[in-house]
């Protein structure tokens, strides 16, 4: 069975049985107890071996996972320690005066998104705990919130030169200028470019549809879950006010934070030994060594300056430090079990059965192979849950047809396998991100994933039609009349299952029901 189609099988099992059972954690774990029934052959002894060696212990022993985990646990108590602080309180009364509007709330959140699209993980929680006081004020569900995290983090990553993403993708262009590469292939990324427009489109029309739709009434009524199961709601209660605390000492402290992991990033490149540009840093960092490390001085420092400002005193800190590692714990299970289970698919040979197909299928006209290329990244990345390790095995493939086809159809190949990759990782309630954006925003992962999967499949057949087109011209035509059919697209939907659930949208928000 190595290097066949039945590679895909556990994780698929395991996104299956999520979708239909909605509980996360049982799906995953059958899905890694069927891989590891292939991998051994159906020995008894072999699966259980094969589980905890090849499955838990690898994942866990793998210094890039340790260093994630690192970092999401100081995030967690980064994130404990500024609400016992009384800071949280204190920016959410400050956004709550300035902020009128959902709209307005819903606008911050993508402006803020923009100025932290230097990596997923980061954006993911930091967007979600800085703004999490504001959506909630203004009635945005916990999903709605989760999506919007979601959405513009891999999409804005993919799109920015200086970015943990661009720094991956360009260390696997062999043979060709990655970073110049990369720039060229951002106006043919058109999953993230679509994805972008639909958020502004939903933000300014006020439109939703599917699940969503649900969500958002609810939170009109001031029920952000919709679901009974809220993993967060016992945290949400612990918001403290603190007449010492001011909107700075929430401020001071993401600004440390984001300084630190960014120095982290170009320390881990290289770049202050001296010799290397700021751009081939990027290229060379470990993004996992220098989040964990970068958010670490930075803890430090925050600690130190909640001290000079008294607002916290060092009992109350090390009490965050327990509270935030629990706080964090729902997300860290998933992350493990989804860790565990990509080491399953690769155990069974997903990277050899894929390289296969995509090599036997290249014989087909040069106008199908974006179309191509992405519908088999979306596939890769839905099913393994990692769009990194998607644009990992495909852009080599793609690279090597370089002397075969026109240097227009390699960079919008290449984007195809971007842009799928993106696409299948916001799909798949086993990605990374989508398990960190869930975390971000404290909503019930299974409810992101569900009410996600309606925006996220309108934008990749939008995007899918427009990588014929831009197989048929090879011209960046493509990209306006793409826009123009995800438009379309959106007003129709608009006007049959749509439905303009927030009244009221661009005027002031009504008191909390509930808290006030």
């Amino acid at each position: 069975m190595f290097g066949t189609a039945w590679a895909l099988l556990p994780p698929l099992v395991a996104i299956i049985l999520a979708l239909l059972t909605k509980e996360v954690y049982s799906s995953l774990f059958i899905g890694i107890v069927v891989g590891a029934l292939l991998a051994s052959s159906f020995s008894p002894i072999g699966t259980l071996e094969t589980t905890l060696n090849d499955g838990f212990f690898l994942a866990l022993s793998d210094v890039y996972n340790i260093g994630i985990i690192m970092f999401l646990v100081i995030l967690g108590i980064f994130v404990a320690m500024i609400n016992k602080s009384g800071a949280s309180a204190a920016y959410g009364e400050w956004a709550r005066k300035r902020i009128k509007t959902k709209r307005g709330a819903l606008i911050s959140t993508f402006v803020l998104s923009l100025l932290l699209a230097i990596d997923d993980y980061f954006h993911c929680l930091t967007v979600g705990s800085v703004m999490l006081p504001v959506t909630d004020s203004h009635h945005i569900s916990r999903a709605r919130f989760a999506y919007q995290i979601d959405s513009t983090a891999a999409p804005l990553c993919m799109i920015f030169p200086i970015s943990s993403w661009a720094a991956a993708v360009s260390g696997m262009v062999e043979g060709y200028n990655g970073i110049e590469l990369f720039v060229q292939a951002i106006p043919y990324n058109f999953y993230s470019l679509f994805t972008l427009f639909m958020i502004l489109y939903m933000i300014f029309s006020g439109m939703e549809y599917g699940p969503m739709k649900v969500h958002e009434a609810n939170a009109n009524k001031g029920d952000l879950y919709t679901t009974p199961e809220r993993p967060y709601a016992d945290s949400d209660s612990e918001t403290i006010e603190n007449p010492k605390a001011r909107v700075l000492d929430l401020a001071i402290p993401i600004i440390i934070l984001f300084i630190c992991c960014v120095c982290g990033i170009l320390y881990s490149g290289g770049y202050f030994a001296g010799g290397i540009s700021i751009i081939d840093a990027f290229g060379g960092c470990d993004a996992s060594y220098a989040l964990a490390t970068g958010s670490i001085v930075a803890l430090l420092l925050t600690i130190i300056y909640f001290l000079i400002r008294r607002t916290l005193s060092f009992t109350e800190i090390m009490d965050s430090v327990p509270s935030g590692f629990k706080a964090m714990v729902p997300a860290i299970l998933i992350l493990i079990f989804a860790l565990t289970l990509k080491n399953m698919t690769t155990l069974m040979g997903s990277t050899e059965f894929v390289t296969s197909f995509v090599q036997s299928h290249m014989s087909v006209y040069e106008w199908v192979l974006p179309v191509l290329l992405f519908g088999v990244a979306v596939f890769i990345s839905f099913s393994t849950g990692t769009s990194w390790g998607t644009f990992g095995i495909l852009i080599p493939i793609v690279v090597g047809l370089g002397p075969v086809i026109s240097e227009q159809m390699l960079i919008i190949a290449i984007s195809a396998c971007l842009a799928g990759a993106v696409c299948g990782d916001h799909c798949s309630p086993i990605s990374d991100t989508t398990i960190m954006a869930s975390t971000g925003a404290r909503c019930y992962h299974i409810n992101h994933v569900n009410t996600q999967l309606p925006y996220a499949l309108t934008t990749a057949a939008v995007a899918a039609v427009t990588y014929v087109i831009a197989g048929i011209t090879q011209s960046i035509i493509a990209l306006p009349i793409g826009l123009v059919l995800m438009w379309l697209t959106l007003v129709v939907i608009g006007k049959t299952i749509g439905e303009k659930v927030n009244e009221g949208f661009g005027e002031k928000s009504k008191p909390d029901p509930i808290n006030k």
